[in-house]
């Protein structure tokens, strides 16, 4: 038998090869899966309401929603009470919340958070109103008493005795009305040292523009880590304490602070992949929310009555606690004292059986193993949230019921399962996300069939700005099918590259 002509079975390979399907590229990373619904009735009647109104008018996630009123009600709470957790002799607690909100620009981040401030904006300008009256009567006052005690000086004639005892008879200076800002967007920790040191003492981090906090200059490497530690100590209740060669030594006690920022999440990811913060502690102070995107759902249409009455409920509730008197130190006027808010029988018993549950799926194959920081403080997250929802409902009240316990304890297993979701992407590597954001880029930016080296770190994402780096995105491109290397080189661009590759576009 003549063996096989050779035109013709390269023919027939030809004909074969028409047939076979080639791979598609393959992704770079996993997605996360969609994220758990915010359990909204979980944080009752008033809050719950005010998410879903404020859902209802600005139509963005509801999560967005539920995590502005409820960083909200912290701040609003937090200066009332403190919460005792029932280990040991009683541990207490600030019931003050960090919480982080991840969402993509678009997302209509910024219009949640106006809706849900805005019995905080009401109450800092009534603040505002007094502060500038109370500054005039302040002035008057401080001129009178410099001049009397300069009179009493005058009277003692030298004698130290005599002297003194006028002083003494004059009393202390005027005190000087404190600075009526209830929140702020991205305090450094000397920042938020001189604003505690002037001002009320409960406050607010409050952004809908984390990076600018996160990348500002309070988180920069410098400060990183004095930032953080100040942020950890705060959410503990301890006392700042500052020392500094220039402006001496302070000790500011009783003084509370909550924070929500919301972020975009590759800022949030400079957060959640920084190992100096986990360490130190602050990520396991934090509650995330990373909700699914509403983009594409979103028809306009009026707001509804009922979301009017709810955020006129919501409005009403918050600005009666914001303007209720604050529990202050004897003779301090900014110096917090809270009462101790404890736990009814039935929510020490939903309390223990939690901490229990948490416990137990903490061991080297547990569930909760991979976000074990934590984990290891969910139970206190359920007792600053059930303190958090008991004084929204009731600003007297004297302790925690076992339905604002077991609502909490929803609250923080939902967090957890945000935790753990999040966590996945928080392993990827560096070079990956590069490659991601170049892959990014070329899909949606770039018009031209082909890229050469030059275009990417020329003309791409401004993370890729020498050849170095363009190379090794380049190479995991390739590995994973979005670029097939184009032997001849190319023209792109209208410039002839040696080395080029053509993308595939899916």
């Amino acid at each position: 038998m003549s063996p096989p002509d050779g035109a013709a079975e390269i023919r027939r390979i030809i004909g074969e090869a028409k047939d076979v399907t080639p791979e598609p590229p393959r992704p770079l990373m996993r997605e996360l899966p969609p994220a758990d619904p915010f359990p909204i009735d979980a944080l009752g009647d008033v809050l719950g309401s005010a998410a879903r109104a404020i859902n209802d008018r600005v139509q963005a996630p509801l999560a967005i929603g539920a995590q502005s009123a409820l960083g909200v009600a912290a701040l609003a709470t937090q200066g009332h009470a403190d919460v005792v957790l029932p280990i040991g002799s009683g541990q207490v607690r600030p019931v003050s919340c960090y919480l982080i909100t991840i969402a993509a620009s678009g997302e209509r981040k910024t219009a949640c958070d106006a809706e849900a401030l805005w019995p905080v904006r009401k109450r800092e300008a009534a603040l505002r109103d007094r502060h500038d009256m109370d500054m005039l009567s302040y002035a008057n006052d401080k001129i009178a008493w410099d001049k009397a005690r300069d009179e009493a000086v005058k009277r003692g004639k030298g004698d130290q005795a005599g002297i003194k005892s006028a002083l003494d008879k004059l009393g202390p200076p005027p005190l000087v009305p404190l600075h009526p800002m209830l929140t702020c967007p991205e305090p450094t920790f000397e920042g938020l040292c001189r604003l505690f040191a002037a001002s009320w003492p409960s406050l607010g981090i409050f952004t809908a523009e984390g990076g600018q906090f996160i990348g500002g200059h309070g988180m920069s490497e410098d400060n990183r880590l004095k930032t953080a530690a100040a942020l950890s100590s705060l959410w503990d209740g301890e006392p700042i304490r500052r020392v500094r060669a220039g402006d001496g030594a302070a000790v500011l006690p009783g003084r509370r602070v909550s924070m929500h920022l919301m972020t975009q999440p590759a800022v949030a990811d400079i957060w959640l992949r920084d190992r100096l913060l986990a360490d130190q502690g602050l990520l396991s102070r934090l509650l995330l929310a990373a909700p699914d995107s509403a983009m594409g759902t979103r028809i306009c249409r009026e707001g509804s009555a009922e979301a009017d009455r709810a955020m006129a409920r919501y409005g009403a509730r918050m600005l009666a606690i914001l303007e209720a008197p604050l529990p202050l130190a004897a003779g301090k006027p900014n110096e917090l004292t809270p009462r101790r808010l404890t736990l009814s029988d039935g929510a020490h018993r939903v309390w223990v059986g939690f901490a229990n549950h948490i416990e137990a799926m903490l061991g080297p194959d547990g569930e909760l193993r991979p976000i074990a920081r934590l984990a290891n403080k969910l139970p206190e997250h359920a007792a600053r949230l059930a303190g958090v929802l008991t004084l929204v409902r009731d600003i007297d009240a004297g302790e925690i019921p076992a339905r604002d316990m077991a609502a909490s304890v929803e609250l923080a297993q939902h967090y957890a399962a945000e935790a753990l979701r999040l966590e996945g992407g928080s392993r990827v590597s560096a070079e990956l996300r590069l490659a991601q954001r170049a892959l990014d880029w070329l899909l949606r930016q770039w018009t031209e069939s082909a890229i050469s080296l030059p275009d990417l770190y020329q003309r791409g994402p401004s993370a890729i700005r020498e050849a170095a780096a363009a190379r090794k995105v380049v190479g995991i491109l390739e590995d994973h099918g979005w670029l097939a290397r184009i032997a001849e080189g190319a023209v792109i661009a209208g410039v002839h590259r040696r080395e080029a590759w053509r993308i595939v576009r899916g």
